[in-house]
């Protein structure tokens, strides 16, 4: 019997195709833009993984809450002895003070501004590390190397940052002053990132005479049996002694890799959950559309209702197909919708590629694909359970006399 009943819902469903094909269009269009924000915000979780993984879930910041970004604020900083002093602090295994500027920066008469750091050569392992960084062409920094520099991702490409694309020994003027490319790092996938520009610490206070010795903000590691958290927690306490400050006075944090990822995640699911919301709107429009379709659906064919319960279709028989059709209904619209999510979710990763924005890139997870065809079946069957139920409370004699 239950062959019988799938056969003649699909007759129906095909024999009503424009009605059925906009049916499905509504439930399209909510899978279609959940589907591409979910896997959105899943690309950018997996990336988050991904760069605390490489990082090190040990790495600790120690920077100001002065105005603008951490690091770039004159009355912000820490001093050589701060880093000194934290570095004696029980648990904490390595540590480095970088310099941070913005810079006016020179090559073929265009003029752009972006960051620079300053760092002292025997920690850029450690640094580099904790930048999820290394050489993707030529070398590293030497001590010795006070006209030279390393230049982030996109300087190698044309129209990224300059009109043409640099080269290993190119000049740059940085604060008119000439600077050797010796080396460009790795892609880090934001374009702020990937045109920071990097020379060793001598470098960065001759072009900026006063910052010596007052770094911007500092990295550290705790040892591999400390946790994090509670070492984050001890150096804040204890840097607040040394500056003979009271608590809730400081103006620094000290935040573990942990903390911030955790900030931006929390921050990225807010956004998604706003836009997941507003595309829901559509998923309610859909399943009353759906609603709409086998309500109609149950008065154009009361009389055939009729008939089948006058030959033996029991309640259940009824209800069964109406929900089957509009579990249909949902179904195909949620296929359709994940293929065209796919697609749009495709596309905008790839224009975030080439707009300098790697890191936002989809991942279409097993869950995310499963999830959605089942939301969009439950969603058709639950709009058509109604209707169903109507049609199969009708009573023969009534229904065969319906005009």
């Amino acid at each position: 019997m239950k062959i019988e009943e799938i056969k003649y819902s699909l007759k129906n469903l095909v024999d009503r195709k424009t009605r059925s094909f906009l049916t499905i269009l509504s439930i399209m269009i909510g899978i279609t833009a959940i589907f591409a924000l979910i896997s959105f915000g899943a690309g950018i979780r997996n990336y988050m993984d991904v760069l605390a993984e490489e990082a090190g879930a040990d790495k600790l910041f120690v920077q100001g809450k002065g105005f603008g970004a951490p690091g770039l604020d004159e009355n912000v900083y820490f001093t050589k002895d701060e880093v000194d002093y934290m570095e004696k602090i029980k648990g904490v295994n390595e540590i480095a003070g970088l310099y941070m500027k913005v810079a006016k920066v020179e090559f073929k008469n265009e003029i752009k501004y972006t960051f620079l750091m300053g760092y002292d050569p025997k920690d850029v392992d450690f640094i580099f590390e904790g930048f999820t960084v290394e050489i993707d062409k030529g070398r590293g920094l030497k001590k010795e190397d006070m006209n030279k520099v390393l230049v982030g991702y996109n300087y190698q490409f044309d129209d990224k940052i300059f009109k043409r694309g640099l080269e290993l020994g190119d000049t740059l003027m940085i604060n008119d002053i000439p600077f050797e490319i010796v080396g460009f790092v790795s892609e880090i996938g934001s374009p702020e990132d990937d045109s920071s520009i990097y020379l060793i610490e001598d470098a960065f206070v001759m072009l900026y005479p006063g910052v010596e010795d007052r770094y911007g903000w500092v990295m550290m590691s705790a040892e591999k049996t400390v946790d994090p958290e509670d070492l984050a927690d001890k150096v804040e306490e204890k840097l607040i002694k040394y500056r003979g400050i009271e608590e809730g006075e400081e103006n620094f944090s000290v935040e573990t890799f942990g903390d911030l990822l955790e900030t931006f995640g929390t921050f990225i699911n807010i956004i998604n959950g706003i836009l997941i919301l507003i595309a829901l709107v559509s998923v309610i429009v859909a399943s009353v559309n759906i609603m709409n379709t086998m309500y109609t659906s149950v008065l154009e064919r009361t009389k055939e209702i009729g008939v089948m319960k006058a030959i033996g279709a029991r309640n259940e028989n009824i209800l069964f197909i109406f929900v089957f059709e509009s579990a249909v209904l949902g179904l195909v619209g949620g296929i359709i919708g994940e293929i065209f999510g796919y697609a749009i979710s495709s596309f905008g990763g790839h224009i975030a590629k080439i707009s300098g924005y790697s890191a936002l890139q989809p991942y279409f997870s097993p869950y995310l694909i499963i999830g959605c065809l089942v939301f969009s079946l439950a969603i058709g069957a639950l709009s058509g359970l109604l209707p169903a139920l109507q049609a199969s409370k009708l009573k023969p004699v009534d229904a065969l006399r319906y005009e």
